[in-house]
Parts: C-alpha cells; sequence; structure tokens
C-alpha cells in the first residue's frame, strides 16, 4: 500500500484552492468570496476565513490522497470523481442551503451548480499532477 505524501497533499491543497479563487473571480468577478463569506458568517473575521477557506482546500487534499488508490477509472479522472461527489454531498446539498440558497444553491441562481462544480473541477487539476504521480507508478513488492 502507498503512503500518503504529506507535502503533495499540502500543496496541491493550497494550489487547488488558488485554482478554486481564481475560477470564482472571472465567473463572479470577487476575488476571495469564500473567505468573506466564512469570516461574516462565523462573526470570526476575513482573516478566518482566509485561513479556513485553505484550511479546508489541504483537508479535502489530504482526504482525496488517502482515498485515491481506492477510487476507479485511470489516475486522472480520479480526483474528478472526488470533488463531484464532495461538491454534490458537502456544497449543494448541505452548505449552500445551510446558508439559505437552497439546494445546490438554486435560490441564488441557475448558475449556482455549474460555476460550484467549475470551481471544484479547478481544485482536481493540482490533485491530478501531484497527488496522483505516485499513483501512476507501479506498487514496489518484496518478492521472496
Amino acid at each position: 500500500m502507498k503512503k500518503l505524501n504529506w507535502t503533495k497533499a499540502i500543496i496541491a491543497g493550497v494550489l487547488g484552492t488558488i485554482l478554486f479563487d481564481i475560477v470564482g473571480l472571472i465567473f463572479t468577478g470577487q476575488w476571495w468570496d469564500i473567505p468573506g463569506l466564512l469570516g461574516q458568517k462565523t462573526g470570526l473575521g476575513f482573516v478566518y476565513g482566509i485561513f479556513g477557506h485553505y484550511g479546508n482546500g489541504v483537508l479535502l487534499a489530504i482526504l482525496y490522497s488517502a482515498i485515491a488508490p481506492h477510487l476507479w477509472g485511470p489516475h486522472w479522472v480520479r480526483p474528478f470523481i472526488f470533488v463531484t461527489a464532495e461538491t454534490i454531498a458537502l456544497v449543494w446539498l448541505f452548505m449552500l442551503p445551510l446558508l439559505g440558497a437552497g439546494v445546490a444553491g438554486l435560490n441564488q441562481s441557475a448558475m449556482t451548480p455549474v460555476v460550484t462544480l467549475l470551481r471544484h473541477f479547478a481544485f482536481a487539476i493540482p490533485l491530478i499532477f501531484l497527488v496522483n504521480q505516485d499513483l501512476k507508478q507501479p506498487e514496489k513488492t518484496i518478492s521472496s
């Protein structure tokens, strides 16, 4: 069994969150909208929102790194399977309704589910190139 590469997972989480934010800027015209929302909703301020947002990205990348070897499909598809499942379960069915935006954010806009999924697809890109490089290598076995 392959060991989790913590360094690659952490770097992928930070880079993925940056890409997530860039896609968000392209679609919403706002930089760091999620950290602002986190800081506002928790009452802990914008700086907390930034650390919470990026910390969440790192935690998701670590979680992906741990379960990636057990997902099916080519190594480059696995991050998309993971972020799609994560977006549906945690964002569309939990976070957005909790924020009053309705299931998948449809009370906000018909584009909200599309934008949230595209943002998470952008997050997946560093997972492909950093974390999944270890998956492409055949596992070394000790023969007796």
